[in-house]
């Protein structure tokens, strides 16, 4: 009993020490020992607002408005700033009368990590404080620094900065902790979640960062023991690639990686992983994902910058990849090798539509990869004994044939070695048949360096600087024609060339521009005929350009756009030039009753777009030559709309029958007129594709006319055509006019034309008559529709004004008015299968008469004038 008093008295002591003893203690002279004690511990100046004390749990402060102030050499900002802190006191501290914090703990804080351009780190001088009161601390002298105390942050964020500039990336929801595990060793364990401030990002995509350290004390940092374990999980591939380059990729899967670290950092063992699994581009999700598991090692040298015993291996398939090397530093340039061992080609087919958009996700690829390609930069001369592969010297000596790129022998550059693909087969991707090289090799060649800078012969690939050089390898694919495609392949460390010189089957060319993804490819569909003669050049970088990613987020856009505009020789996008021809071929489009016959054909494609020309062609009766160009985008944002073609049509003589008779087919039941009238109908005709043209023609025979040298400006739209403007020569003067040409139940035709200084001989010939004078103007506008002559005759409608000086109209049924005039003006009404004189006046001096008459619309128009009633007799 006299127990349980004993401790119910000491509860209530301390129940009360709590409530009275607090508000007693004036604890505002601990406020500059307790920023002193932090103070010293870290090695820079803290300051706080104020503080207020408690007893439970633990005796101790809370700190308001902490603030770590950072070296001037990094910075002013300050390097830690929390709200609100909690310091734990050492109770056994208060017995020897000295004030010791033994934990400080802060929620919600901010903590920047500065590293300047000559490679410093902020956190250096924090380590070597506290290696320096560690070191006094275990000296044991009076008046000595005190070891740091067990730190704790959660719910906080870590910035990081490039001198004084602050970085997009930080660790944001982070739980840090930093305690002294024994006299002279430190554990950090870290927990954050990777984020970007200037791009939106899905935050719980970007996965967890857990680190888990220990430091041991040392004279120099660079000496410090350390053990390091990374682990970083959870992180969805597309988001990671929006947090690291500020743009979606477009790829797809789970990412983890680890590294593990040992020793200092002049000396550090480093073992790393990198596991994906997945991996797809958004576009589709293919039915085996790729998956990869990269183990590395290598020992690096933080003072030196040096990297040694590099070893990365992977295995991919049923085959392996193994990469070694080291970066000696200190000027010297690094070598390495990669070494394949059957590498399946359906994983270099997935690794590319993973990187890159537009390849068919039906397209598969088997075969295999084997050899080793070294790097080093200052190769020793080749030996009696060490000759060359007998397959890299197929590549040489098939890259220097007359008309390959290939120049130079594969030793004169750092790249040695060679890769044989054996067995290479590619299927789907819309080939009817497989694509097959049973076996070729890539081996190494460095190109001549350029002494001037001529002009670049048309269609000629790019020069390559004295430096560069790439794996290059021949193959020759049959495709369907007598000569089959001869391929050179060009792999760069910056991109690809891969140029095509032969012959192919139409059909065989359309599948493999398909099968590539050429946006081009839609230039082939609808043709037919004999093989085709290629020359054509791709070319590009392997990673597609960021054109759509703006500048604050990507800060190497501006210094990549500098490189681009002084470095012409070097591709920064996707490219293809060159010329394909066609010979004996025929388009045929829905909206065309018939095949067009194509003699000859030339397809132009360069980086202004692609342009058929010239095309030597026939449609039924008509023969003439013609051009197709489509201009390629400037910008992404011009490509927001499709862009409309443009062509031309160039004929000799035309007669309008021929071209009703080629466009309409023959007047008859049940024949192609009947098929055009429904292929024009509403409900059923293919839509037109908008495109803009001018069509030209020396001679076009207008039924009793003949209009010359016509041209044609006409905007085709989908179910109408514009004619813009309409100029020629006709019955010796000549028409300006413009009109448009709608779609219905039968066509509709809305013409404006204007008429100047045309002949009157030439008019009385037409009409029947002998007409003579001085020019004869007129302007007028019609409406019609149908598809006969009898059909447009009797739909015609509209008005015609016409002005004739100084002339004379002769013959049985001319008028006397017109027998001399000075002027003859007026006005006609077009309808009902005339054109009937209205108001007019021909003046003959002070004479003043009206003429009355008309015209018939027919295929040989007439002219009659009404007879003027006799005048009645006086009474």
């Amino acid at each position: 009993m006299r127990r349980r008093l004993w401790l119910v008295a000491a509860a209530l002591l301390v129940l009360l020490a709590v409530l009275i003893l607090p508000p007693l203690v004036s604890i505002s002279r601990y406020k500059s020992q307790i920023a002193h004690l932090i103070s010293a511990s870290l090695g820079r100046p803290v300051h706080l607002s104020s503080l207020h004390m408690h007893l439970l749990p633990r005796p101790g402060f809370v700190l308001y408005d902490l603030t770590v102030d950072e070296d001037p050499a990094f910075g002013a900002e300050p390097v830690l700033h929390a709200s609100s802190v909690t310091a734990v006191i050492r109770m056994l501290s208060l017995w020897r009368g000295r004030l010791e914090i033994d934990e400080i703990s802060v929620d919600d804080a901010s903590l920047n990590v500065v590293r300047t351009p000559d490679g410093r780190w902020n956190l250096d001088s924090l380590l070597q404080a506290t290696a320096s009161n560690a070191s006094k601390a275990a000296d044991g002298g009076k008046g000595r620094a005190l070891p740091l105390p067990y730190l704790a942050a959660t719910n906080s964020r870590i910035n990081f900065k490039s001198g004084v500039e602050k970085l997009p990336f930080s660790l944001v929801d982070t739980d840090l902790s930093f305690r002294q595990a024994s006299p002279g060793e430190w554990r950090i364990r870290l927990r954050g979640q990777p984020a970007r401030t200037d791009v939106s990002l899905e935050q719980g995509d970007t996965g967890i960062v857990e680190l888990d350290a220990s430091v041991r004390r040392a004279p120099d940092l660079r000496q410090m023991p350390m053990h390091i374990d990374l682990d970083w999980r959870n992180a969805q591939l597309g988001q990671l690639t929006r947090l690291v380059t500020g743009s979606d990729a477009g790829w797809r899967g789970d990412m983890r990686g680890e590294l593990h670290l040992d020793g200092a950092a002049d000396a550090a063992h480093i073992t790393t992983r990198l596991r994906a699994t997945g991996v797809h581009r958004v576009e589709f999700a293919p039915v085996e994902p790729m998956d990869f598991d990269a183990n590395c090692s290598l020992v690096y040298h933080y003072s030196a910058r040096a990297i040694e015993n590099l070893a990365c291996d992977s295995p991919i398939g049923d085959g392996h990849i193994h990469i070694a090397g080291e970066a000696p530093g200190g000027g010297a340039m690094p070598h390495y090798s990669v070494e394949m061992d059957k590498v399946p080609a359906g994983a270099a087919l997935e690794a590319l539509r993973t990187f890159r958009s537009g390849v068919d996700p039906s397209l598969q690829a088997a075969g295999d990869l084997s050899g080793k390609i070294a790097y080093a930069e200052n190769p020793e001369p080749e030996s009696a004994t060490n000759k060359p592969e007998a397959g890299a010297k197929r590549a040489t000596a098939s890259a220097a044939k007359p008309g390959s790129t290939a120049v130079g022998p594969a030793a004169a550059g750092p790249l040695t070695g060679s890769l044989t693909v054996e067995g290479l087969t590619l299927t789907g991707g819309g080939l009817s048949q497989p694509l097959q090289a049973p076996k070729f090799v890539l081996a190494p060649e460095v190109p001549k360096p350029i002494a001037t800078k001529a002009r670049k012969p048309a269609f000629a690939p790019e020069p390559q600087s004295e430096q560069t050089q790439a794996l290059v390898g021949e193959v020759a694919l049959p495709a369907g024609a007598p000569v089959p495609l001869n391929a050179i392949m060009r792999f760069g460390p910056e991109g690809y060339q891969v140029t095509l010189r032969g012959q192919a089957s139409i059909q065989r060319g359309k599948e493999l521009a398909h099968a590539a993804g050429l946006a081009q490819a839609a230039a082939l569909d609808q043709l037919a005929g004999d093989s085709l003669v290629a020359d054509m050049i791709a070319e590009g970088p392997w990673l597609p350009a960021e054109d759509n990613l703006p500048a604050e987020a990507n800060p190497a856009a501006s210094d990549t756009a500098e490189q681009a505009s002084g470095d012409e020789t070097t591709p920064k996008v996707d490219s293809l030039s060159g010329t394909v021809t066609l010979r004996n071929a025929n388009w045929k489009a829905d909206y065309l009753a018939n095949h067009v016959q194509i003699a000859e054909a030339a397809l132009h494609v360069d980086e202004s777009g692609l342009r058929w020309d010239p095309i030597e062609f026939a449609y039924g009766p008509l023969k003439g030559t013609a051009t197709l160009s489509v201009k390629k985008c400037a910008t992404p944002a011009a490509c927001s709309e499709p862009q409309v073609p443009e062509f031309t049509l160039q004929f000799g003589s035309l007669d309008v029958a021929k071209v009703q008779t080629a466009i309409l087919g023959a007047h008859a039941p049940g024949t192609l007129l009947s098929d055009l009238i429904n292929r024009l109908h509403p409900s059923t005709a293919p839509a037109w594709p908008r495109i803009n043209g001018v069509v030209k023609v020396d001679s076009l025979l207008l039924g009793p006319v003949t209009l010359q040298n016509a041209s044609f400006e006409m905007h085709i739209l989908p179910a109408s055509v514009e004619i813009a403007s309409l100029d020629g020569t006709l019955l010796g003067g000549t028409v300006h006019g413009s009109g448009t040409l709608t779609s219905g139940d039968k066509p509709g035709y809305a013409l404006t034309g204007d008429f100047a200084a045309l002949k009157p001989a030439a008019i009385g010939q037409m009409l029947g008559g002998a007409w003579r004078g001085g020019s004869f103007d007129a302007s007028g506008k019609l409406e019609l529709a149908g598809y006969t002559g009898d059909d447009l005759a009797s739909s015609a409608k509209g008005t015609l004004h016409f002005d004739w000086r100084h002339g004379s109209v002769s013959g049985a049924a001319a008028p006397p008015a017109l027998a001399h005039f000075d002027r003859w003006s007026g006005d006609a009404a077009i309808g009902g299968g005339k054109i009937a004189l209205g108001q007019n006046e021909a003046v003959l001096g002070s004479r003043k008469s009206a003429v009355d008459g008309s015209v018939t619309l027919e295929e040989k128009p007439k002219l009659t004038f009404a007879a003027k009633p006799a005048p009645a007799k006086k009474p």
